[in-house]
């Protein structure tokens, strides 16, 4: 399976990173933008592909098998609308790769799926906590008990960590918004995953209501505001976005009428260690928890050794320190479901299918992350059972997306 980057970012290179790890998959080229010559550069050194850097997307899709879109929030339309074109000038692509989440608001997500389809491709939506071994293993283990005792009815999902690498993940015109956009959409996504029983539809559960509360409780302080705009170039005193969210998501069992709930909390204020992923469940008689910073690695490094430290990121993403007792995770992108998701895209798009995870799974990710904004802009709990509600979100963009958030968090 060849696979053409467009994008060479962070996440660009934590991919080919899994890559490397799965079988039968290279990366045959990208397209040109920064970072993409040290990027293309890696992936030879690493034996990955050729990696060869195009100047278009048209050209690069005349030469792989499938695209993976990797680019900022407010790229992804343009980017996905030259690859059709290219497909329809005939470009013999199998399928679209896009990383979580689908796109900025309701409408932008729906688009790039009727682009998708529109050019016959298949797509993959990449949400990895879903592939997490931990998180899919404790699925499978505990499906008897399920069975015999009943479904899990509470699940707790966090991602947090002191903030992101990029400046233009912090501007929510370009982002979309705050964490709640960035990292909600994984929490919301895996919550549900987990209450859903293993011999069931992925959209099996039906969403009733979320309640979400957002807030600005690090970044808005002066001292870190002002740290924000000389080092990222980003004015939270004029276009804020949130830097905590909280909130609880209800379903409903169609078969039996039963209640479950999955609770979110996401956070780049999070002064620990560096990431940490926390999921839990509970069941009738039966619970599971994982917890990404209990690793059976540790190390400690004094005062006097800090100095010789040239990457504390090369420990545990996103570290926040370079001495005393560290945990370390020594392969992020298999803990974090990397391969395993790259694995599944391989399988499917090689038989023909979309990925386990469609668009369309990601336009669903999508309808409950704007809830969850409407619900913390009015200070109240959504009705997703009421069809007038599902039609104005179709077309809501949260006021911290239009950079209108300082009244809501300031």
């Amino acid at each position: 399976m060849k696979i053409g980057f467009v994008g060479a970012g962070f996440i660009a290179r934590f991919q080919a990173v899994a890559i490397e790890q799965v079988r039968g998959v290279e990366i045959a080229g990208m397209t040109r933008r920064r970072g993409s010559e040290a990027l293309s550069a890696w992936c030879r050194q690493r034996g990955l592909g050729d990696a060869k850097i195009h100047d278009s997307i048209a050209a690069l899709a005349e030469r792989v098998d499938a695209i993976a879109i990797f680019v900022p929030n407010d790229c992804r339309i343009e980017v996905m609308e030259e690859i059709a074109a290219a497909v329809k000038a005939g470009a013999r692509l199998k399928g679209v790769i896009l990383e979580k989440p689908l796109g900025r608001n309701m409408m932008e997500a729906s688009r790039l799926v009727a682009l998708a389809r529109g050019a016959g491709l298949l797509t993959a939506y990449f949400e990895n906590q879903i592939f997490m071994k931990a998180i899919r293993t404790q699925r499978e283990q505990l499906l008897p008990l399920a069975r015999t005792m009943g479904p899990l009815a509470l699940t707790r999902s966090a991602e947090e960590h002191g903030g992101p690498h990029e400046p233009w993940f912090w501007d929510p015109t370009r982002q979309g918004g705050g964490v709640l956009l960035d990292m909600g959409c994984h929490s919301i996504a895996v919550g549900r995953y987990v209450l859903t029983p293993a011999d069931k539809d992925l959209l099996y559960l039906k969403p009733q209501s979320v309640t979400a509360d957002l807030g600005l409780l690090k970044w808005g302080q002066p001292a870190w505001r002002d740290k924000l705009l000389k080092e990222r170039g980003v004015d939270y005193s004029k276009t804020p976005a949130e830097d905590f969210a909280t909130g609880m998501v209800t379903y409903r069992h169609p078969e039996t009428g039963q209640m479950v709930k999955s609770q979110f909390t996401d956070s780049w204020m999070f002064e620990k260690q560096g990431l940490r992923l926390f999921m839990d469940g509970m069941g009738p008689g039966y619970a599971f928890e994982i917890n990404t910073l209990v690793s059976p690695l540790n190390v400690f490094i004094g005062d006097v050794a800090a100095e010789a430290i040239a990457n504390q990121e090369s420990a545990l993403e996103k570290a926040t320190a370079s001495r005393g007792l560290l945990a370390v995770q020594y392969n992020e992108a298999d803990l974090y479901g990397y391969t395993d998701e790259i694995r599944d895209m391989a399988e499917s798009f090689g038989a023909g299918r979309d990925a386990m995870l469609s668009w369309e799974y990601g336009l669903e990710v999508q309808r409950l992350v704007m809830a969850s904004y409407l619900s913390a802009e009015r200070g109240r709990t959504i009705d997703l059972t009421d069809a007038a509600t599902l039609r104005e979100l179709d077309t809501y963009v949260p006021a911290i997306q239009q950079g209108r958030g300082g009244d809501q968090l300031l």
